[in-house]
């Protein structure tokens, strides 16, 4: 529960860390933007009185200058109308050949007044008046303007693209990291488990040469067989178990049987099966384990009193086990959250029944396992899914 709970907050902070990026560069980039928009802006002013200059300009005039501030623009889309809406002049405007020029420009006109920047002027250094003449000048963002704009957002993509990468890499390195040490944690159990196991089995021969007709011997036997098999799952763990075709229905019907002579009876065991036996591929010591793992979580989920029900459908290319009981339920939140290594709610615990059980049906046996469907207070059903 703490890993999952530091892995949250690793993911947390990097969105946070992300969140604050792109806000510093859409801050920035507004303030850039805004500074360069008003010196457009004066550029265009100064490009207006260079136009009324040139407009008033008599035969002494030295024009040098004002053309220089005229042909300087190189950048910024401008139409220059008269009183009467006009053309009488535009300067970086990009026309498509082969259309009406006069009709293309129209249209210019109309989106440059939608966007707002106009600069209004009269012909002579006097206050404009409506009844004296005056041209208007029409201007948009140059190209490097409009680049700008849209360039906070493309950095705000290129950021969120590398905090995913980042992300993705940094989750599949720790579930690495722990999928090592669970699986050599197994390995391990299973290899100090050996040991014992050999010289019960030995000690369990020898008592029954000397009392064949004892039954405590017997039972002793199973217990130590049982021993046996948790050894030899654990030992399996982290390598591709060897498949073969099973009988599911003898399978489940091994874990329930076991099951229920090891819990109260105030738990019933309700089992929906084919008639007909349903063979396919999987590894049964595994497999059981995943059922046995689903079954005692129901137990503990219903406090010892409540039904198991646990049905099998046979499809064409599938086969669906459910897993129902009529426990305290999870939380819709925690459908996704009950697998991860380490996810508890119980006091004694490590949070690894269900994660194993994913692992040995989605990398062992090429299926699915997910919570179906889950109520507070009502129950939950888990489903499994196998290709046939």
């Amino acid at each position: 529960m703490q890993w999952v709970d530091k892995n949250k907050q690793t993911k947390y902070l990097l969105i946070i860390v992300a969140i604050v990026i792109a806000t510093i560069s859409l801050v920035f980039s507004h303030y850039l933007v805004r500074d360069l928009e008003k010196d457009a802006r004066s550029k265009m002013t100064v490009w207006a009185e260079a136009m009324r200059s040139l407009n008033n300009a008599d035969e002494d005039t030295d024009i040098s200058l004002i053309l220089k501030v005229i042909n300087n623009n190189d950048a910024i889309p401008v139409i220059v109308l008269n009183m009467k809406g006009d053309v009488m002049d535009y300067r970086n405007i990009k026309l498509v050949s082969g259309e009406d020029t006069v009709a293309q420009l129209k249209r210019k006109v109309k989106e440059m007044r939608h966007s707002g920047y106009s600069i209004k002027m009269s012909y002579d250094d006097q206050e404009q008046n409506e009844n004296e003449g005056y041209m208007e000048i029409l201007y948009d963002e140059s190209l490097l303007l409009k680049r700008l704009s849209v360039y906070p957002f493309v950095q705000i993509g290129v950021v969120g693209v590398f905090f995913i990468i980042m992300v993705y890499a940094l989750l599949n390195s720790k579930r690495a990291e722990q999928n090592r040490v669970w699986v050599g944690l197994t390995k391990e159990t299973a290899h100090q488990l050996g040991t014992p196991i050999s010289s019960l089995m030995a000690w369990i021969e020898i008592m029954k040469e000397n009392d064949p007709d004892n039954i405590m011997v017997d039972e002793m036997s199973k217990d130590v067989d049982r021993l046996n098999l948790i050894a030899e799952r654990f030992s399996k763990v982290g390598s591709k178990p060897e498949a073969k075709d099973e009988n599911l229905n003898e399978v489940l019907w091994h874990v329930v049987n076991y099951i229920s002579l090891r819990t109260s009876d105030k738990v019933k065991f309700v089992c929906n099966f084919p008639a007909t036996p349903v063979i396919i591929k999987l590894s049964a010591a595994l497999f059981e384990w995943v059922i046995e793992n689903l079954c005692k979580n129901a137990i503990d989920a219903m406090s010892g009193r409540g039904r198991i029900i646990i049905t099998m459908h046979e499809l064409t290319n599938d086969v669906i086990i459910e897993v129902a009981d009529t426990g305290k339920g999870i939380a819709k939140n925690r459908f996704k959250s009950v697998f991860v290594p380490g996810y508890t709610t119980k006091q004694r615990g490590w949070g690894l029944g269900l994660s194993l059980a994913r692992r040995i049906v989605e990398d062992y046996h090429n299926g699915k396992i997910f919570v179906k469907n889950s109520e507070i207070g009502k129950g939950t059903t888990f489903r499994i899914e196998l290709k046939k």
